[in-house]
């Protein structure tokens, strides 16, 4: 129940309670009778039980006898409206939503699995609905996730301990295309890499470590990619010290804030236009009109930095490009 429906049950004590001492001071007034006497009726005649009355009464006290039983009947027959309502509507309410998740989970696919929604489990789903790209969400503390979907009621979510490979299943993980571990301890997020890597060897797993020392560890349980907030947070910070116009420029192409300039990849595909030409001969910049800064070889695995126009393209290298949101959907329509 919601903090709406517990201020209206609240409501409702305090009324009965007004009514049952309203009638006792009533009767004490009225009648002349004593406090236990007086409580006894006012009890008896709201909950209406029939029992033998305390004595005769006058007839202002019957007068008042029939306005206290209407409105003991109004108020408890409100409360108990009220109770049941919210026990009906909360379970059916439950089960409908639970329903929608299932079916939404049913369809999932290509996405990327968050586990844990803290401090950079947030700013991690924020990016991701920044960016619009699919991606389901594994929280354990259902207080916490209130506050996104308060804000995003549409987040595809499962609560439970994504360490669980039985919730990890229900995460469409072999239809995932990464998961991102950043729980708050680096022991669960190596479990969760050990699991992720066991269901689903081609995934993209990305971890966060706390402790330094166990990068290694996180590496070897299966993670691609592994990464420090507080060593990360330290460097960017001395960044901007240092070099505060190229930090400037960074956040803002990475966020893609200024002008609609995007950096992103894309792979190329074996059967693209471009696979075995050089970038001259591709003509991508000629005809497009975007920046590519770098080429990640599939060949090679490594970064060639400023390629020059004499650099082949093979079947799925990656292109670090530079450009508009629409620049890099006809690349990627290319790259296809």
């Amino acid at each position: 129940m919601d903090y709406m429906i517990y201020q209206k049950l609240g409501l409702i004590i305090v009324l009965i309670i007004l009514v049952i001492f309203g009638g006792t001071a009533g009767y004490q007034i009225i009648e002349g009778w004593t406090f236990i006497e007086a409580l006894y009726m006012t009890i008896i005649t709201i909950s209406t039980v029939g029992f033998k009355e305390v004595g005769q009464l006058s007839g202002t006290g019957r007068i008042f006898t029939i306005f206290l039983i209407l409105g003991g009947i109004v108020v408890i027959t409100g409360g108990i409206s009220l109770i049941f309502s919210s026990i009906i509507e909360g379970t059916f309410g439950e089960i409908i939503r639970r329903q929608r998740m299932e079916k939404k989970l049913a369809k999932i696919k290509s996405h990327f699995i968050i586990c844990g929604y803290g401090a950079v489990g947030e700013d991690v789903v924020n990016e991701f609905i920044r960016a619009k790209q699919p991606f389901l969400l594994i929280e354990k503390d259902k207080g916490i996730l209130d506050k996104l979907l308060k804000d995003f009621p549409d987040t595809i979510y499962i609560i439970g301990d994504a360490t669980d490979d039985e919730i990890l299943r229900s995460a469409q993980i072999k239809k995932a295309k990464g998961v991102l571990a950043v729980l708050g301890k680096t022991a669960d997020n190596l479990y969760i890499c050990l699991s992720a890597r066991s269901l689903n060897a081609n995934l993209r797993i990305i971890a966060r470590v706390i402790e330094s020392e166990s990068i290694d560890k996180l590496k070897k349980a299966g993670a691609d990619y592994v990464f420090s907030p507080e060593k990360i947070g330290g460097i960017r910070l001395a960044a901007a010290a240092l070099r505060p116009a190229v930090t400037s420029f960074l956040d803002t192409i990475i966020r893609g804030e200024y002008l609609d300039l995007i950096l992103d990849e894309v792979e190329v595909q074996e059967h693209s236009s471009i696979v075995r030409k050089t970038l001259k001969e591709s003509e991508i910049s000629k005809n497009i009109g975007i920046i590519i800064p770098a080429i990640k070889s599939a060949n090679m695995d490594k970064l060639i930095f400023n390629p020059s126009s004499e650099t082949k393209i093979n079947p799925n290298d990656i292109l670090i490009v530079f450009g508009s949101s629409d620049q890099i959907k006809q690349l990627k329509k290319i790259c296809s």
